[in-house]
């Protein structure tokens, strides 16, 4: 019988990164609760935390837990990984902890002001951050994914990764090719697959990231 390694603090704050997608999923879920009139078909999930909506502080409130964890999972599979697998998937990771770092310090500095894209100094901020998560996020799945099969690294987390960066790209084009209407829709599949996969990166943390050919997850 395989002896288990013993799981470690390390191990144990993995679960985290399931709690900030809980935390992240219930805001996004009954935050419009708090904002009349508002459309989750035609409006961004950004839109329930500006500065001037009347959900704001609902949002808050139950997605208090979502940036904290979100970030101690994703800092902790890259101290769990350092000196395991191979070069460019480890960056990959390293890449897409930096991504969180961004989305979690550069939201806070630079909410919307306002539902929709209002002008002003605050707003353009606002998006300069979104394009560099939006950049970081598909080159860290990329890494991880490309790091992954390569030497059947990780194989499982490669195919996880190309989930989560294919629903990222389908949100990013469909903005463009659906109608307004609709653009709340397809918005959702990018912000929920960066959120997800860091709770699949917490999985593999909670199971044990040994270096080891396919992993444990």
């Amino acid at each position: 019988m395989p002896l288990r390694m013993k799981k470690t603090i390390v191990n144990y704050l993995g679960l985290l990164g399931t709690v900030s997608f809980l935390s992240y999923i219930v805001a996004m879920c009954f935050a419009p609760l708090a904002f009349p009139g508002y459309n989750w078909l035609a409006q961004a999930v950004s839109d329930l935390s500006a500065d001037s909506a009347p959900s704001r502080v609902l949002w808050n409130q139950l997605s208090a837990l979502y940036a904290p964890c979100g970030i101690v999972c994703c800092t902790m599979c890259c101290v769990a990984i350092r000196h395991s697998y191979n070069r460019t998937l480890r960056l990959g990771v390293y890449l897409f902890a930096a991504m969180n770092w961004l989305s979690a310090v550069g939201y806070a500095m630079f909410p919307l002001t306002a539902a929709g894209l209002p002008s002003g100094f605050q707003n353009t901020m606002h998006l300069v951050v979104t394009a560099f998560v939006v950049l970081l996020s598909i080159v860290s799945l990329a890494f991880i994914i490309v790091g992954g099969f390569n030497g059947r690294a990780c194989r499982s987390l490669s195919v996880w990764a190309a989930i989560a960066l294919a629903m990222m790209m389908f949100g990013g084009l469909g903005v463009n090719l659906v109608s307004s209407s609709y653009f709340g829709v397809v918005e959702r599949f990018s912000t929920v697959s960066a959120v997800g996969f860091n709770a699949v990166l917490g999985i593999y943390l909670f199971k044990g990231f040994d270096g080891k050919g396919e992993g444990k997850a």
